[in-house]
């Protein structure tokens, strides 16, 4: 058996043939994928070298005017002087640490995630964290003063709305797929006209509907905040698709999981929540983290109810008498941001999807 080892460790190929191997299957293995490996190589070429020489080369990174930006390059000063607007909208300067606060605190709720073994403390502990850090933002208690949500904006109202979107949608998208795979008619009948109308209209018309014309449903003289209506229609948006994503983890899951629940003699929640769910939502994760990602991209649909996003944060500083013709650079800005948060979601999910993998093969 020593023998055959070693025999068999000599045969292994280097890193560098692999490398090789790869690139000769891959890249030049028939005439097609030859042109097509050479068409790709002259649309970088064509691409990279002069956006690196806008970018980063000629590229303007000291001042405090526009005066400065006299090489020809790309203008980071427009975005250092505008990077508060970016960050925080029109909230307050003096009461920025708040917002600070609550990053902070997140970088501590997921370093505490690691040590708490618990699904159910960590669900707790994640909602109590977005409860404080709302109250922290808003103020109005304790004698802090209460900032208005119409100065909300930037950066960090892009990430409130999805990160809210998606924790207040999730329950509701579980529980509607519970519904829809139910054999009680009514509640099927509920949650399949619920998903279908949902995911038939564009989210732009649920936020039109939910600023508009939600609160016509109100008693008369209640008032709702405009920036709690759009997370009201973003979360009825998002738990449709959640939905949908765990119904098809459900029907992945083989029919011997449930009658082995039920001849154990565990009652319908006890089998959903114990054996069928947790299998159903390993199977669903980049399919969940998929809706997650589209709808932080999403988010910039709020600027047509008169809130400020980051990219609506952009475009206003944009139009900026004194900073004209330097949208270019807010536009690479946010595409870099909007891709930073999304490739780590996407990360993220291979984690969970590694973490979570039972199979033995």
């Amino acid at each position: 058996m020593a023998i055959y080892e070693k025999k068999q460790e000599r045969k292994a190929p280097s890193s560098t043939k692999g490398v090789t191997f790869w690139i000769r299957e891959n890249l030049f293995s028939t005439p097609l994928n030859v042109a097509l490996t050479l068409l790709g190589v002259m649309i970088l070429f064509w691409i990279v070298p002069p956006f690196v020489k806008w970018a980063y080369i000629n590229a303007n990174f000291a001042g405090t005017t526009r005066e400065d930006c006299v090489s020809g390059g790309a203008c980071w000063v427009f975005i250092r002087m505008k990077i508060d607007m970016f960050m925080y909208g029109f909230y307050p300067s003096e009461l920025r640490w708040r917002v600070n606060s609550v990053y902070g605190l997140f970088f501590v709720l997921i370093a505490a995630f690691k040590y708490l073994k618990s699904p159910l403390v960590k669900i707790a502990l994640a909602h109590v964290y977005f409860i404080v850090g709302f109250f922290l933002v808003h103020g109005g208690f304790f004698g802090m003063e209460a900032v208005p949500t119409d100065k909300w904006g930037g950066l960090m109202l892009t990430i409130m709305v999805a990160a809210v979107g998606i924790v207040a949608a999730f329950p509701i998208g579980v529980l509607l797929a519970l519904g829809r795979a139910s054999h009680l008619p009514i509640i099927k009948s509920i949650s399949v006209t619920y998903i279908e109308f949902i995911r038939g209209v564009p989210l732009i018309t649920i936020l039109f509907m939910s600023s508009i014309i939600l609160p016509l449903f109100f008693p008369e003289g209640m008032s709702f905040d405009k920036l709690l209506r759009a997370l009201i229609g973003i979360a009825m948006f998002e738990a449709a698709y959640i939905a949908e994503n765990i119904r098809g983890g459900l029907q992945s899951i083989p029919k011997g999981q449930y009658e082995a629940a039920d001849a154990i003699g565990l009652s319908y929640w006890q089998k959903m929540f114990l054996v069928i769910l947790p299998q159903a939502l390993k199977v669903a994760i980049p399919n969940l983290v998929g809706v997650s990602i589209a709808l932080f991209q999403d988010t910039t649909l709020v600027l047509i109810i008169g809130l400020f996003d980051l990219l609506a944060m952009v475009r206003l500083s944009a139009a900026d008498s004194y900073w004209l013709g330097y949208e270019t650079e807010g536009y690479v800005f946010v595409t870099f941001i909007f891709w930073f948060f999304c490739y780590s979601m996407s990360n993220f999910s291979q984690k969970l999807e590694k973490r979570f993998n039972t199979n033995l093969r």
